[in-house]
């Protein structure tokens, strides 16, 4: 859930801060993480809260809920505060947010922790970019967009594993506890190596609705909407359509999981060396392929070597999609940047909570593979809404 805003004119020239970048890129990482958390450890906080897999999903829901709420209201909220003052309470939101859920009794409490963990994603979301090219100066801002990216295409590819992965060495509370932990020595790290950071005018709400109405924006926009939705319809879920593999165990699962993170890893630095030449064909291959990843998850379950395939195929596309998302941003819409970078925070806001949402409905009620075949349809459905987006026709 990357950003793009142009370069602030009044910015002068430096070198960059590679300290406050870092600190940034691990903001961004314990974030994201944070908010995946439950994708890796659902059955066990479903067990221990006494509610239903489903019922347990709603934590993400509800943390995509809170973003979307709070994100265009950022900047009116705080219109003059310093952004590092800003990036260190939401830091300590988001730690008191995991704290509390380590130590809730019910899913009521978690619920309302995980709304404050979403408030501060969106504040981060909102402000990152912003720090970022303070830090890294007019001349190297790509660079700096890098390091915030970075940490989110980390997060969204590996915070599953490393949440199954710590929940199999203590409990699923201490997994948070050790997060909230973690986001108090970031707060302080925020504030050691991040300069002050003097508040910028935000897009206006006119703006963005303008920008939608582009031709082909608004198109792409709901393609971009539909491939997110599709993705984690299947991988907020997909603990329960791993554990359909016969005679799987923990372990494995966490295997399986690197495996996706590893992928993503390389897809992430693969795709982007080509993604400036090609952004209109990955913007329909990524979600295709992504696609055929969910349909053979449920159909190849008897097989962990190939959902061993699937899982690297699946990750090394999905964390290459905040590149082509930013390409096209940059290419489509140059002037309007920071325009259409916050209509993709919101149409990634939307997809998760939607997904979560339906798709736990879906998977108490019915199976969890219809929500994965959903997932598929919803994929296809994206890339050729982008496809359709990027036609000659819509390019001016």
């Amino acid at each position: 859930m990357t950003t793009t805003v142009p370069v602030p004119s009044t910015t002068p020239t430096r070198s960059i801060r590679y300290g406050g970048l870092v600190v940034l890129m691990l903001m961004g990482f314990l974030l994201v993480t944070a908010e995946f958390l439950p994708n890796g450890v659902l059955t066990e906080m479903a067990d221990t809260l006494g509610v239903t897999p489903g019922q347990a999903g709603q934590t993400v829901t509800v943390t995509a809920l809170a973003g979307l709420i709070v994100a265009p209201a950022v900047s009116i909220l705080f219109p003059k505060l310093d952004r590092r003052s800003l990036l260190i309470w939401m830091a300590l939101a988001a730690a008191a947010s995991n704290l509390i859920v380590a130590i809730a009794p019910n899913l009521l409490i978690v619920l309302a922790a995980r709304f404050l963990l979403g408030a501060a994603l969106s504040a981060f979301w909102a402000m990152s970019i912003t720090v970022a090219a303070r830090l890294a100066g007019p001349q190297h801002l790509g660079r700096g967009v890098m390091f915030t990216s970075a940490g989110v295409s980390l997060a969204t590819v590996a915070g599953v594993p490393l949440g199954v992965m710590l929940s199999e060495i203590v409990n699923w509370h201490a997994v948070f506890a050790i997060a909230g932990v973690l986001m108090i020595m970031l707060a302080v790290a925020l504030r050691i190596f991040l300069p002050t950071v003097p508040a910028e005018q935000a897009s206006s709400l006119r703006l963005i609705i303008s920008t939608l109405r582009q031709p082909g924006i608004g198109l792409g926009m709901f393609g971009h909407i539909a491939v997110v939705l599709g993705h984690f319809f299947a991988y907020t879920y997909i603990r329960l359509a791993l554990e359909r593999i016969p005679e799987i165990d923990a372990a494995a699962i966490v295997v399986l999981l690197a495996v996706f993170g590893i992928g993503g890893l390389v897809g992430n630095f693969v795709i982007g060396m080509l993604i400036d030449r090609a952004f209109a064909f990955f913007a329909v291959f990524t979600p295709t392929v992504i696609a055929a990843a969910v349909i053979a998850t449920i159909l190849f379950s008897d097989s962990i070597i190939a959902i061993g395939v699937v899982a690297l195929l699946w990750g090394f596309f999905f964390s290459s999609w905040l590149l082509v998302m930013n390409t096209w941003v940059g290419h489509r819409m140059p002037n309007r940047l920071e325009a259409g970078g916050t209509l993709i925070f919101i149409g990634f806001q939307v997809a998760i909570a939607s997904a979560a949402g339906v798709g736990g409905i879906l998977v108490d009620s019915v199976s969890i593979e219809l929500v994965y075949t959903v997932g598929a349809a919803a994929l296809l459905l994206g890339a050729v809404l982008f496809g359709t987006a990027n036609r000659k026709s819509f390019i001016t």
